[in-house]
């Protein structure tokens, strides 16, 4: 009997190896919402760090006016304001000025004087050349070769006076453009609401509106 218990214990040992040896061995993995709620101690919530800013955002955006426009003619910005003023919303038309685009200038430098200048005017009709003087200016006493919206334009009529033994000049010009604009003041803005804004869209259909640093200041 003791042999056959023996025998037993040495077959139970003998499976528990063999069972050990056939089950794979699997690395320890962390669960990926464990892995979150461990890491999450870093995370900082906006709310934590970020409502300073927003609020200074936002006292900013309180503090800006609301403009409406831009329009070319000071008549229609004034019809918008009188439109607005029968709503009890004090406006003010302003002025600003924009970029629009540059034109470039073709020219000879000036001459030593309005004499020779004028010399060098009939040498270039005389050769069909369109010229003109230049009389006003820094350029005083030079020769205008022309105006041209395109630099290409300008770089082609400068290339055919070298051709001809001139030494053109090209001067880029910028071209302002006055724009006229509604400026309703920061306690005006509280009568606006959406309804309002999108009647006055359908009347002035080109009209924008955005906020803007103040043109004037109220006390």
């Amino acid at each position: 009997m003791r042999w056959i218990l023996l025998f037993l214990l040495m077959l139970n040992a003998v499976y528990f190896v063999w069972h050990q040896q056939q089950v794979p061995l699997v690395g320890k993995e962390l669960p990926a919402v464990q892995a979150y709620r461990e890491s999450s101690g870093s995370i900082k919530l906006l709310s934590e760090g970020g409502a300073p800013v927003v609020r200074a955002e936002q006292s900013a955006a309180a503090n800006a006016c609301l403009l409406f426009g831009p329009f070319e003619r000071n008549e229609l910005a004034d019809d918008l304001r009188q439109r607005l003023l029968s709503l009890d919303i004090a406006s003010l038309v302003v002025n600003k000025e924009s970029d629009a685009g540059a034109d470039f200038a073709v020219y000879l430098a000036p001459m030593a004087s309005r004499s020779a200048a004028i010399r060098q005017l009939r040498e270039l009709q005389a050769r069909k050349i369109d010229s003109y003087l230049i009389t006003q200016g820094p350029n005083s006493n030079g020769l205008s070769l022309g105006i041209f919206p395109r630099r290409e334009s300008a770089d082609a009529i400068a290339a055919r006076l070298r051709q001809a033994g001139y030494a053109p000049l090209i001067e880029e010009i910028t071209r302002a453009q006055r724009q006229f604009w509604v400026e309703v003041q920061p306690e005006g803005r509280r009568l606006l609401d959406d309804g309002l804004l999108a009647g006055l869209k359908g009347d002035f259909p080109a009209m924008r509106h955005q906020f803007m640093s103040c043109a004037t200041q109220t006390d």
